[in-house]
């Protein structure tokens, strides 16, 4: 596989029956991305229950939570690059309902998990199901839409994340406020079976007509890899240092065996990933972007849901609520992201998106636990806003740069990256938070018992737990543990801001700008060489 140069070559039209369906179509894709992203924002709601002791949580550390919402991500980003050649070898709506009927299963069993082990299992095999979902809801859109819609009908796609992480929050606070906690991944399983009834009755099949091989080995060593990788980080955040042995072993073998993924995939006749594509600065651009927005958010999306119940002390529902800002800049922007690029290019838009999402993500250093409600929902939306125009535009780039017969390989590149970066995100950023809220609280754990000091230091809801086995002589740790994470989270809302101006600098540098045709700038979507099929 190889990017084309120059003018892109005309692709198959799609069939008349199916192109009278189309935005049907997308409909039941967005419904099955709904089911994937309104699992994870329910999950980042349900971090403090999950976190209590029994029988109200299942008494989660924070490194266990950040497993949890690992097992999913690792699986999902190692299963990807399969998950999209198997979609192109033996057809995408296959295993786009193998997947979802999977991940139904997964949320079930981690419904009834009695452990945070069980727990950490079930959201693996959910991650397994999920690999399968995401990657095939997007090469079916770039197979059932002509190119010149396939940008507004990214832009509505992305627009369904927006969705989820409003509904999941919500859906999240409802549940916990009257059920158990394993309501939120129960209530995935009715969702399932709509999307099942709905994708057999509605979607098309489509593959490639010469689908290449499957690299099992590139798959081991992607899973192996991240997986000692994050494990190192999360594992430097346990000790609050990054030298100790446990750590260093699985930083440096994670580093060296991706080292040898990617030497395998250059030498492999069926590679997971075509390493030439990255050979292109602006493909390469488009996935860093990618990958960099979401490290910078998941981090932050993680400490905020701690920060709203833990310190400022509203309910899962009402942390739900306030992250809707957030959602619905997303849901109002993302489908109008393609005007602004057909005015001003894909560099300028995802330039200043990765900027507003730095702003965004920087507001956090200046709060405290009386700050304004009012401020802490704009800086949500600014950050919504910010995403809205970069999600779009970065897709359509990845997407493009491959025939449609290969969409499931760009549908993985795409994903693989996207989760990748969430899941460095919150390990990374997680082991920050862990690491400076445990340097600052150590000093004020002197009147706890010596058995319980250790478990008090590891996060804010063990301090608070703590605390509250002390009675009234526990306040003074209440107070202690609120400035400690409020501290913590300043510092990683700084990183995480950082991360995102190093996104803006990549986009800047290497996406490209408005296309010039004969003297004159016209809209990108439209230079495409394809006949436009009238609606």
């Amino acid at each position: 596989m190889s990017i084309p140069s120059g003018a892109p070559v005309a692709a198959p039209r799609v069939p008349e029956a199916v192109h009278r369906r189309r935005w049907a179509i997308l409909g039941v894709l967005m419904f099955s991305l709904l089911i994937v992203v309104l699992d994870n924002s329910i999950l980042n709601v349900a971090v403090k229950t999950i976190a209590s002791p029994a029988p109200t949580g299942i008494g989660a550390t924070q490194s266990e939570l950040e497993w949890a919402i690992n097992s999913y991500t690792l699986v999902f980003a190692g299963l990807l690059f399969t998950a999209g050649l198997l979609g192109d070898r033996i057809g995408r709506k296959k295993v786009l309902l193998a997947g979802i009927l999977v991940f139904g299963i997964g949320s079930a069993l981690a419904a009834l998990s009695s452990s945070p082990g069980e727990l950490i299992t079930w959201r693996a095999l959910m991650g397994f199901g999920a690999a399968f979902v995401m990657p095939a809801t997007l090469a079916v859109l770039m197979n059932v839409f002509e190119r010149d819609e396939q940008p507004k009908a990214i832009g509505i796609w992305a627009g369904s994340v927006g969705l989820g992480i409003a509904i999941g929050p919500i859906t999240g606070g409802l549940l916990l406020e009257h059920f158990w906690w394993g309501s939120i991944f129960l209530v995935n399983v009715p969702v399932v079976v709509l999307a099942l009834i709905a994708m057999a009755v509605l979607v098309p099949d489509s593959k490639d007509p010469a689908p290449g091989r499957v690299d099992p080995l590139g798959v081991v060593l992607s899973v192996i890899g991240l997986v000692l990788l994050v494990y190192g980080i999360i594992r430097g955040g346990e000790l609050a240092s990054f030298t100790d042995v446990t750590v260093l072993a699985p930083l440096i073998g994670g580093l060296l065996v991706l080292t040898g993924f990617v030497w395998h995939e250059k030498r492999s006749s069926h590679p997971s990933i075509d390493i030439a594509y990255f050979r292109e600065p602006a493909f390469s651009a488009a996935v860093a972007a990618i990958a960099l927005v979401f490290f910078a958010l998941m981090g932050v999306t993680f400490f905020s849901a701690f920060y709203l119940q833990s310190v400022r002390g509203y309910t899962a529902l009402e942390s739900g609520l306030l992250i809707l800002p957030l959602a619905a800049a997303q849901m109002i922007f993302a489908p109008r992201a393609r005007l602004v690029v057909d005015r001003f290019g894909a560099r300028a838009v995802c330039t200043v998106g990765m900027l507003l999402v730095a702003a965004g993500l920087a507001a956090f250093a200046l709060f405290d636990a009386d700050t304004p409600l009012w401020v802490l929902c704009l800086a949500f939306f600014v950050q919504g806003t910010g995403m809205a125009h970069i999600m779009p535009p970065v897709t359509v780039a990845v997407m493009q740069a491959l025939p449609r017969e290969r969409a499931g390989s760009g549908s993985a590149i795409n994903n693989t990256f996207r989760q990748v970066g969430g899941a460095l995100g919150i390990a990374v950023l997680g082991s920050v938070l862990s690491t400076v809220y445990r340097s600052d609280i150590e000093g004020h754990l002197d009147g706890v018992p010596a058995a319980a000091r250790d478990v008090a230091g590891e996060s804010i809801e063990a301090t608070l737990g703590v605390a509250e086995k002390l009675g009234p002589a526990g306040k003074p740790l209440v107070a202690a543990a609120n400035d400690a994470f409020i501290g913590a989270m300043h510092v990683t809302a700084l990183g995480s801001a950082a991360v995102a101006l190093i996104g803006a600098a990549v986009v800047a540098l290497f996406l490209p700008g408005r296309p010039v045709v004969r003297g004159e700038r016209v809209p990108e979507a439209q230079d495409t060489g394809e006949p436009v099929r009238q609606s």
